[in-house]
């Protein structure tokens, strides 16, 4: 018997109402739920009403949908002079009908309580509102100033289920703020259970230090972050910061880009570090941490990438001034807008807020190329695992937007590899060594690849150098008595060309007395040769004379036999005898 497998009916996707808030649609998964009422409760001065009205702003001009900003506590021009301090012309929006604001004044010694208190009254006004522009949005500012004149906790309850349930029917999206109470999340203790949506804000104080929090508590049909999130309210409105990374899944580069010093480029394979990677940069005070960092910005900046360069321990003047030692000129670069600095001590915000400043700042800027000199000054706002994290979620950031950094660390000496291993190392994808080495009374610096991801690397230290003309990697001398620097590498060096010169000059002495036998010898032979020469000529000589000799003599003789005609008979006869005497 076959089994009958039920595919399950897709899910109906609950529909959504975007914020235009940045970071908020993120964490929401879309906005807020559309036609539901949402809670935003917190203490004073967490930005609740600064929340509502750039919602209301955001949805006018962002997605033309009209609203009502209806508020118990504030004026029509202390509402505007709020939104402007978010770069809001709310007072345009009213005036074109994009939004219409009604104060609603309640003041309790007015109030005379008799009968039943229902808010019906309250029901007619927003209705006539909601009507009159259309709106799809409303805002209610807040709760608690409409309720603070009723006693009976019970007909509170009742009217709040009523208000909600309205709203609810009449299909606004609406955003209600409310004040937190002490044991629960407001101060009666109802609004966050018939509410489809809870965000929660805060703004606490740690190590005289304010930060502001947002956390979405609650979002009934729909899934949404859980984490609290950062958020930074400046002259653009709010920021939100969805910094949880939910998975590794950053875009990747082949690219390879230049460091600005040519003999660490040599180091990492000739070609530089890849485009959108992480680079760590370990060094204790005066090892030139910011030096490097500077000449990596410069080499990004000629390329005509933009850099964005946030330094929390030294002013940009102070920085741009003190690369003049070195040849560097960063001035031109700044003026293009190619080059652009933020400095700000560490203890100015907290750890988030620090983290939402530079988010701000990076979608901004959109730099190709960030540099954070140092980082550890953030991390030491906080313990080591929010330090971690707050490492982490940058990463992921600048990842996803393929932005190469470079991280500078400070370590106090000691167990530099330990500690900068336990707080981000594992993180980075490429990881150079700044050293102190000292001897012979003088301080010297060395640099090593520790670890370069995904290429070839040298294994090799090098003597790091700053000059008025800039940085230089040179070998340093390794031997039997350890590495040298400085002087000692100096003096060594000198030994070893005096060592070179002494052999080339012995080879020299050498070569120059196997030449004077070579000469000697040559002479030598040249001498027998000659001596050969001449007295083969004079036997020459000798057998010329011989054969002239021979030559007369012969002829002599001829003569003379032909002058003796008789001795020629005498001789013929006697022959003539002599052969017949052999023959008997």
């Amino acid at each position: 018997m076959k089994n009958n497998v039920v595919k399950p009916a897709a899910a109906t996707l609950l529909p959504k109402c975007p914020t235009g808030i940045q970071g908020l649609d993120e964490i929401t998964g879309g906005g807020l739920p559309k036609g539901r009422p949402t809670l935003v409760c917190g203490g004073a001065g967490c930005g609740k009403t600064l929340l509502a009205t750039e919602f209301l702003v955001r949805g006018a001009m962002q997605f033309n949908e009209p609203g009502v900003f209806m508020a118990f506590e504030e004026t029509e021009a202390e509402l505007k002079a709020n939104a402007a301090s978010l770069g809001f012309d709310l007072g345009g929006l009213i005036r074109r009908k994009k939004i219409l604001f009604d104060h609603v004044h309640i003041e309790r010694s007015e109030i005379q309580e008799s009968g039943e208190y229902d808010l019906e009254g309250l029901f007619v006004r927003l209705n006539y509102a909601i009507d009159s522009i259309g709106a799809k949005r409303l805002v209610l500012d807040t709760l608690e100033a409409l309720f603070a004149s009723l006693p009976n906790e019970a007909i509170l309850r009742a009217e709040l289920r009523r208000l909600f349930r309205w709203l609810k029917d009449k299909g606004v999206t609406a955003v209600i703020t409310a004040e937190r109470g002490r044991e629960q999340l407001t101060r009666h203790g109802l609004e966050e259970y018939v509410s489809d949506c809870v965000i929660l804000l805060d703004h606490r104080v740690y190590d005289q230090i304010a930060t502001r929090h947002l956390r979405v508590v609650k979002y009934r049909g729909a899934l949404h972050g859980t984490n609290e999130f950062p958020f930074l309210i400046g002259d653009k409105g709010i920021s939100v910061l969805p910094i949880t990374s939910l998975g590794l899944n950053h875009k990747i580069s082949s690219e390879r880009i230049a460091t600005g010093i040519p003999r660490l480029d040599s180091m990492l394979g000739g070609r530089g570090f890849f485009r959108g990677s992480s680079i760590l940069l370990t060094g204790t005070p005066g090892t030139g941490k910011t030096i490097v960092a500077a000449n990596f910005a410069q080499a990004a900046a000629r390329r005509g990438e933009r850099v964005l360069f946030f330094s929390f321990e030294e002013s940009p003047d102070q920085i741009i001034r003190n690369m003049h030692s070195i040849g560097l000129r960063l001035e031109p670069l700044v003026k293009r807008g190619l080059l652009q600095f933020h400095s700000a001590r560490p203890s100015l915000y907290g750890l988030e807020m620090h983290l939402a400043t530079m988010f701000k700042e990076i979608a901004a800027f959109k730099p190709h190329v960030v540099v954070i000199d140092p980082i550890t000054s953030l991390m030491d706002a906080g313990t080591n695992s929010e330090s971690k994290g707050m490492v982490t979620r940058l990463i992921d950031y600048l990842k996803g937007g393929q932005i190469t950094t470079l991280f500078t660390s400070l370590t106090q000496g000691g167990h530099v590899l330990q500690q900068s291993e336990a707080a981000m190392s594992s993180l980075m994808d490429s990881w150079l060594l700044l050293q102190d080495f000292e001897g012979n009374g003088e301080r010297n610096r060395v640099l090593y690849v520790l670890k370069a991801r995904g290429m070839a690397h040298s294994n090799q230290i090098r003597e790091f150098l700053i000059s008025d003309r800039g940085i230089d990697l040179v070998d340093a001398y390794i031997g039997p008595s350890g590495v040298l620097t400085g002087s000692a590498r100096v003096a060594q060096e000198d030994l070893e060309r005096a060592a070179v010169l002494a052999s080339q000059q012995e080879a020299d002495r050498r070569k120059r007395e196997l030449e004077r036998k070579r000469s000697a010898i040559e002479r030598q032979i040249s001498g027998l040769r000659s001596e050969y020469e001449t007295e083969a000529l004079e036997l020459r000589r000798i057998d010329e004379q011989v054969g002239t000799q021979t030559l007369l003599l012969t002829t002599e003789r001829a003569a003379s036999g032909r002058l003796r005609q008789a001795d020629a008979k005498v001789v013929a006869s006697t022959s003539i005898r002599s052969r017949q005497a052999r023959k008997n």
